[in-house]
Formats: C-alpha cells, sequence, structure tokens
C-alpha cells in the first residue's frame, strides 16, 4: 500500500473511531466520516465501496495495528513479563485509540453483529498471540493443572478490553502503569 493511501486510511479509521465514541457505529453516516477524516465522500467510496466495508476494513486495519503492537511485545524473556509487556502495549493502545476498545467490546458480544464474522477472525488473531505465551506458561509447568489455554487467552483479551474500557471511562485519572498492575495481580495468580 502507497504511503498516501496508508495516510488516508489512517485519516478514516481515527475519524470513525472519534465519532464512533459518541455515536456509535450504527448512526454513523459516509458523509460523517468523511467531513471528519477531512476528505471527499468519493475517497471512502473509492477505497471501501461502502461504509460497511469502511466499517469492516477500519475494523481490520486497528486489530491489525494492535496484533503488531502485540507482536513486538513478544521476547525471549519470562513469559510472564512478555504477558505483562502486551497488557501495557494493549492499554497504550487503547489509551491513543479509546474508541476501538468500545467498538470491540460492543460489536464482538452483539448477537448477532454486523461484523460479527469478521470480528470473529480478528479476535482469533489476538487471541492466538495471547495464547502463544500462556502455552510457554505451561510448558515451564507455572500455570495451574486444568487450565483450559485458550479459555484463558479468551479471558485475558476480554479483561484487557474490558478493563481499558472501564479505565477511559470511568477512572480517567488512573495511571496506565496503575491499571497494568492491577490486571497483572489477577495474571500472577495464575501464573506461578
Amino acid at each position: 500500500m502507497s504511503p498516501r493511501a496508508e495516510a488516508t486510511k489512517q485519516k478514516l479509521f481515527e475519524a470513525t473511531l472519534r465519532l464512533s465514541a459518541s455515536q456509535g457505529l450504527v448512526g454513523l453516516t459516509v458523509d460523517d466520516i468523511a467531513a471528519e477524516a477531512g476528505v471527499a465522500k468519493g475517497t471512502v467510496y473509492y477505497n471501501f465501496g461502502s461504509k460497511d466495508g469502511l466499517v469492516d476494513g477500519l475494523l481490520r486495519y486497528g486489530v491489525d495495528l494492535l496484533a503488531g503492537r502485540l507482536r513486538a511485545a513478544v521476547s525471549d524473556a519470562d513469559p510472564l513479563e512478555v504477558v505483562e509487556a502486551q497488557v501495557d502495549t494493549t492499554l497504550e493502545f487503547i489509551q491513543q485509540y479509546p474508541g476501538f476498545s468500545q467498538i470491540l467490546v460492543s460489536e464482538l458480544w452483539r448477537t448477532p453483529g454486523q461484523w460479527h464474522d469478521t470480528l470473529s477472525l480478528l479476535r482469533e488473531e489476538i487471541i492466538s498471540i495471547v495464547k502463544q505465551q500462556l502455552q510457554r506458561l505451561d510448558e515451564a509447568e507455572r500455570l495451574p493443572a486444568g487450565v483450559r489455554i485458550p479459555t484463558a487467552a479468551a479471558g485475558l483479551f476480554g479483561t484487557m478490553l474490558v478493563v481499558a474500557l472501564d479505565w477511559q471511562v470511568f477512572q480517567p485519572k488512573r495511571t496506565r502503569a496503575d491499571v497494568r498492575d492491577s490486571v497483572m495481580v489477577l495474571i500472577r495468580g495464575l501464573g506461578r
């Protein structure tokens, strides 16, 4: 993708997130998104074909950004330290894009959501990244017997999203480090 196309998609992503934080996705129009992004309405259609295509593409784009950051946090360090880095990375991402967690939380668990199929694939991508570190903990015999790693990974992903949303909406004065440390208290209960 050219740098110009990438910049346009980033503008549309940020505009959609800003607007959806106050209006939700359903009420948004292409006109609203284009105006907020400072682009022509035709730019939205050229890049995405429709509002639904725009939202689908931007959900993919946002999750790709988050997944890239989560992968960048992976190292050969202690898996619990990597999980902590991933929690911090997720909180940092949500702090940068607060509307994103609102969209994910509302759309992932809405039955059936318009973007359910897309979000199911994207959810699995994020969970697989988290799952790798839990598997490392399990291989080191640091998880309690009987912990189902896929369920624990989904739980950790859900916890990160909901805690980030709670932080942004109800406790914005807390620091990211404080929120991260609170999440890690729960996680450390799992990993000995």
